[in-house]
């Protein structure tokens, strides 16, 4: 159920009208209701059994540390992806051995943070990586634990840009190099092999190809078993698909279900890595429209936010839902319209060609399932200062992060 409901034919998050928070904060802004991340948080910790198993958010999919706070007081631990998003994990207390550090260019001074915080395992993509991490731990005089993602060549139905399970993807390493990287490691005083990972994409609606990946796992610790090394878990990734058009998206506990059991079955403790299916439903990008105007045939609604806060449409060619604040008549005419920003770019656009009633300048719009990806790849391009993130409980509201001003355009500049 969307958190993002009319009521009195207001569009409102939870119990609070979002024409209130534009009033207050102004526009452009992030909504997050806290109830949505707590129900959809808790279903990911129910669906699997606690004792076995490990959900580690995806922070880069949003990592604002309000809602790593919220994430960790479900029993949620992190993957992140640098030494930033280590950083934050920590700020918002999630404990280090709930953390697991996937990326192909960890650097020193990041593996170096890593070890000294002792998270639960860095998952190695080369072998200059576990070189390198093997140099850190005989340094530091301790042992590491370490997993290693390996790319098991499953083609998903994506977009290509978030597509990384194929062999001619930069992530991860073929199957006959994470097996012997992983008996480098048992064979190295400073190196413990803990784990087995794989990420084939994001977005990914159909259960089947993650329940491959899931087998492909087991198949290979069991082969790496007959060799002598025992791991202690698998770890399946994230990428389930989250309904921004068609509604195919299955449930969690669906995808829980078909990528845990395998691995729960062979004996394997599991970790999954969810991010989008988590966060991306419970967010909205709150915009006000600036101007109309018609180009021969073409109609644009000028609004408030642009590429620089919202970069899917323009990256990724993605649909995000768009409903009025105001709910419109029943039967009410729509234009065809293309919602679009104030940035200097023709790609710079939040919808095209979509059905809306015939706005005016001051009306707001809300572009739904906005939590994933959304601040979080948002930037300063034009001179745009980053938009306010509001969290809503309940029929309160708070600022979780203040609106840049023209100021922070100059932080760190001489």
């Amino acid at each position: 159920m969307t958190p993002f409901t009319y009521q009195d034919h207001v569009l409102h998050c939870e119990g609070v009208p979002l024409a209130e928070i534009a009033t207050a904060v102004g526009t452009p802004v992030y909504i997050y209701s806290q109830a949505a991340l707590q129900q959809r948080a808790a279903a990911y910790a129910t669906a699997v059994p606690s004792a076995r198993s490990l959900v580690c958010y995806a922070v880069k999919a949003n990592g604002n540390p309000t809602l790593l706070q919220i994430l960790r007081a479900a029993g949620l631990g992190a993957d992140v992806t640098s030494g930033g998003e280590l950083f934050l994990a920590l700020h918002a207390g999630i404990a280090p051995d709930k953390i697991i550090y996937s990326g192909v260019g960890k650097t020193r001074p990041e593996i170096e943070t890593a070890v000294r915080a002792q998270i639960r395992a860095l998952h190695v993509e080369s072998e200059m990586e576990l070189r390198t991490i093997e140099s850190v731990a005989q340094a530091l005089e301790t042992e590491v634990a370490i997993g290693v993602r390996v790319n098991p060549d499953i083609n998903v139905v994506t977009h290509p840009y978030i597509s990384t399970g194929q062999h001619s993807h930069k992530f991860g390493v073929p199957l006959p190099v994470a097996l012997r990287l992983l008996r480098l490691a048992a064979d190295s005083p400073h190196l413990r092999p803990l784990g087995l990972a794989t990420h084939i994409g994001s977005q990914i609606t159909d259960v089947a190809p993650f329940g491959e990946a899931a087998r492909f796992l087991v198949t290979a610790a069991r082969q790496l078993a007959e060799s002598g090394i025992r791991l202690q878990y698998l770890d399946v990734g994230g990428g389930l698909g989250i309904d921004y058009e068609q509604q195919n998206a299955p449930a969690i506990a669906e995808w829980a279900t078909a990528v845990t059991e395998p691995i729960l079955q062979a004996g394997y403790e599991v970790v999954l890595e969810p991010g989008r299916s988590i966060i991306g439903p419970v967010g909205a990008l709150l915009t006000q429209v600036v101007y109309t105007k018609n180009q021969g045939e073409k109609h644009f609604t000028i609004v408030d936010a642009g590429m620089n806060d919202l970069i899917r449409p323009t990256l990724y060619s993605a649909y995000h839902p768009i409903q009025t604040v105001k709910q419109a008549a029943e039967n009410g005419d729509l234009l065809t319209t293309n919602v679009v920003g104030p940035i200097c770019e023709t790609g710079d656009f939040l919808a095209k060609e979509r059905p809306l009633p015939l706005l005016q300048p001051g009306d707001l719009l809300a572009v739904l399932q906005a939590g994933a990806y959304g601040f979080a790849m948002s930037s300063n391009y034009n001179g745009r200062v980053r938009p306010a993130e509001v969290l809503v409980d309940g029929d309160q509201f708070r600022l979780i992060r203040q609106r840049q001003g023209y100021e922070h355009l100059l932080d760190g500049c001489a």
